[in-house]
């Protein structure tokens, strides 16, 4: 077992001649201009003289044992620094150790690493007790202890009754889990997820993140998963990186990325429903800290007031941050009008129109009625409340948060 350590890590994709002009002539034309880096028309990525930079300034020191998950949107860099980890892409700049060894020159088969694939990448032609024991087969281990370790592999993941299958005779799941099998098979000190469960219908997913929790339980090794799903990452991860446009936006639990989002990006990334945004004021009230929306103040909790004292936060104008989960309805508050009512069983998402501003709400039905539930459809007049505990506070001019 071993733990990863990336310093400085950047990646660069090499551009062609043909490219490097058409990019001096968007170069020209555009009107942002920063230290000669500029933005791809259609894209996020950064475009430099020496290439397309999809990952930089990557730092991360991953613990022993650590389940350590890449999360962010297509495009962000986390498949690509997933891929440098593995040795199947370059590293342009930077350092990459596993355990105290600098591997950046290390071929992958050397590296002690294992890697899951998002589309399974298993050999049809082969049963799955043949393709799980494939790698040892390919180190001439012997057929003992070959055996042995195939047989320990499909008891973890329940799949003993299928070693004498070919892969068209399995379900999805089935698939992935003789994927995963063929990777721990090796006792890997590194194993690396690149989006398993993307294939997987919704209720297979739910089953499939069970599994894997159990089996990080099971076996002693380092895991790095990607996905693009927070759900997935918010479950399962130790630590949760958040990347967008090859850059680190937040390193932190899951807790700390839910309840303390370092940004605006994270604050939107994180949580389903999408967390409200608004345009708000942060005022003082006999001394103590307050939002105030749409003439409706709130006085903000003792943690927040000791955070926004510590970093001397005068008033200013800020986006205001509220989840769904976080808003209450009724008399009090902020005005609006119910335009759309979703029933999710044990809650009730609404869709609010206050002044013109989409709000969501997400109501528990718990404590009530089948009638109150019934009386919050469409055109009904309402307020929304929320605690000053609840509140998120970021600065209108970088979308960083007041309190980091």
């Amino acid at each position: 077992m071993a733990s990863v350590t990336l310093r400085n890590i950047k990646k660069i994709y090499p551009i062609t001649d043909e490219e490097k002009k058409e990019r001096r002539k968007f170069k020209y034309k555009s009107k942002k201009k920063t230290e000669d880096v500029y933005k791809e028309p259609k894209a996020n990525l950064q475009i430099t003289d020496q290439g397309v930079v999809a990952v930089q300034e990557f730092n991360l020191e991953i613990a022993d044992k650590e389940f350590v998950v890449l999360v962010g949107p297509s495009g962000c860099g986390k498949s690509t620094t997933l891929r440098m980890i593995a040795g199947l892409e370059g590293i342009t700049e930077g350092e990459l150790y596993v355990g105290d060894r600098l591997v950046n020159d290390v071929q992958p088969k050397d590296r002690d690493i294992a890697m899951v694939f998002q589309n399974y990448a298993l050999y049809p032609h082969m049963t799955v007790y043949d393709n799980l024991g494939f790698a040892l087969k390919l180190r001439k281990t012997p057929r003992e202890e070959l055996d042995r370790r195939v047989r320990e592999a499909a008891e973890i993941l329940d799949i003993t009754e299928f070693l004498h299958r070919k892969p068209r005779a399995l379900s999805g799941g089935q698939r992935q889990r003789v994927a995963i099998g063929r990777a721990i098979v090796r006792n890997p000190k590194v194993m690396l997820m690149d989006e398993p469960l993307s294939n997987l219908d919704a209720k297979l997913r739910n089953q499939m993140r069970a599994e894997l929790i159990k089996l990080r339980e099971r076996i002693n090794t380092t895991f790095i998963y990607v996905t693009h799903d927070q759900v997935e990452a918010m479950t399962l991860g130790d630590r949760i990186v958040i990347m967008r446009d090859g850059f680190i936006q937040q390193i932190g639990t899951p807790q700390e990325v839910f309840y303390h989002p370092y940004n605006l990006f994270v604050a939107g990334f994180i949580g389903a429903p999408q967390m409200n945004f608004f345009d708000a004021k942060l005022i003082k009230v006999d001394g103590k800290y307050a939002v105030n929306l749409q003439d409706y103040v709130v006085v903000l909790s003792e943690d927040k007031q000791a955070a926004l004292q510590a970093n001397n936060v005068k008033e200013q104008e800020i986006t205001l941050g509220i989840r769904p989960e976080h808003i209450t309805v009724g008399d009090k508050g902020v005005k609006s009008v119910i335009d759309v009512h979703e029933l999710m069983g044990s809650s009730v998402h609404l869709h609010l129109n206050a002044r013109g501003k989409d709000v969501v709400a997400v109501i528990a039905t718990m404590d009530m009625s089948e009638a109150e539930v019934a009386a919050m459809k469409a055109g009904v007049e309402i307020s929304f409340d929320f605690g000053g505990h609840n509140c998120h506070v970021f600065s209108k001019e970088t979308g960083i948060n007041l309190e980091a």
